[in-house]
């Protein structure tokens, strides 16, 4: 790719990047749509896979959409951050630094979810949204090396 054109791309990204927090901080704190109007008191699970299991175990007794979002959706909904955090941060990104600010950005959703008592500060969405930003870190690594690769080859 061209000197101007990567400088075009990165700044496009940097952009899509700030774009999707956001995003991401409207839906995980503020949204109406995800059952954030409150509660009274501070929620908290620190026991990891609680709720993963609490939601394999009672499918068949919850809505389908509320099994896929809590499964699936924080999965899939930090698989972007980990896309765009290399183009975002201008320099490369090693897996272990990729690991590192998935799991920081997810702290600090969870920590103001807690604090605001805008929902629920809850280990198994830290290990589900940490894993959807190294399955997008992922994705990002072997798309480039692919392309490297096609570019190499012309």
């Amino acid at each position: 790719m061209k000197q101007i054109d990567r400088k075009k791309f990165r700044a496009i990204c940097l952009v899509l990047f700030v774009l999707y927090i956001i995003c991401i901080v409207y839906f995980l704190i503020f949204s109406d749509m995800f059952g954030r109007s409150g509660y009274d008191e501070r929620r908290y699970n620190l026991h990891p896979f609680q709720e993963i299991e609490r939601f394999i175990i009672y499918r068949d007794q919850i809505s389908g959409w509320s099994v896929f979002l809590n499964l699936y959706g924080n999965i899939i909904a930090f698989v972007p951050f980990g896309m765009l955090l290399r183009w975002a941060r201008n320099k490369n990104t090693t897996f272990w630094q990729a690991l590192l600010y998935s799991l920081m950005f997810t702290l600090a959703i969870e920590i103001s979810q807690y604090i605001t008592k805008l929902g629920v500060f809850d280990i198994d969405d830290i290990i589900m949204n940490t894993l959807g930003g190294i399955v997008g870190y992922c994705i990002y690594y072997v798309t480039a090396k692919l392309l490297r690769r096609y570019h190499a080859k012309k």
